[in-house]
């Protein structure tokens, strides 16, 4: 499995103001930008994953249950009890903002492996956190749909979807 930077988007463009000393210059009779939606605080989020209606997928679900828009990275990360890395994007993508409004939801889906393969490792759980400074939230095999363990073999996830069917097609296309 492939490891992605844990630096949030935030935290890059926070340290490109500081190192260039931006930061809070503005010009005479020009309003400042808005400034963009901090990260989410982790205590309002509400992260569930559910099976995926085929085997060895799972839907994950993120809604913002806090009262101001926040954004979290476009990638979920997705982790597996006891392996190294978490599930790569479909299709391939860079981290970067996904912006929740107050009670917004957003969907992904993960395959933890290809129906046919033969190779990989059975885990109990897998952990789900919607932004990679977060600390994520564990789900046990059964409440994904694979009672008999998570098989983990090149697992891969969508980025955040507006819908769950979005989240499937997406999932769909990227596996063609």
């Amino acid at each position: 499995m492939r490891l992605r930077s844990a630096l949030t988007p935030a935290l890059c463009a926070a340290a490109a103001l500081a190192l260039t000393g931006t930061a809070g210059a503005s010009t005479a009779g020009v309003a400042p930008a808005a400034a963009a939606p901090a990260t989410c605080q982790e205590k309002n989020l509400d992260v569930r994953a559910a099976p995926g209606g085929q085997r060895d997928v799972a839907r994950i679900s993120v809604t913002n249950d806090g009262a101001r828009s926040c954004v979290v990275d476009r990638i979920p990360t997705i982790t597996f009890r006891g392996l190294d890395g978490s599930a790569v994007p479909v299709p391939p993508s860079g981290s970067g903002p996904y912006t929740l409004s107050a009670g917004g939801r957003a969907y992904a889906a993960v395959r933890t492996a290809d129906p046919a393969a033969t190779e990989g490792r059975v885990v109990g759980s897998l952990s789900v956190a919607a932004d990679p400074s977060h600390y994520g939230v564990t789900f046990g095999g059964a409440a994904v749909g694979m009672p008999g363990g998570v098989h983990v073999w090149e697992p891969v996830t969508t980025l955040w979807q507006a819908s769950s069917a979005a989240a499937d097609s997406a999932l769909a296309d990227a596996l063609d």
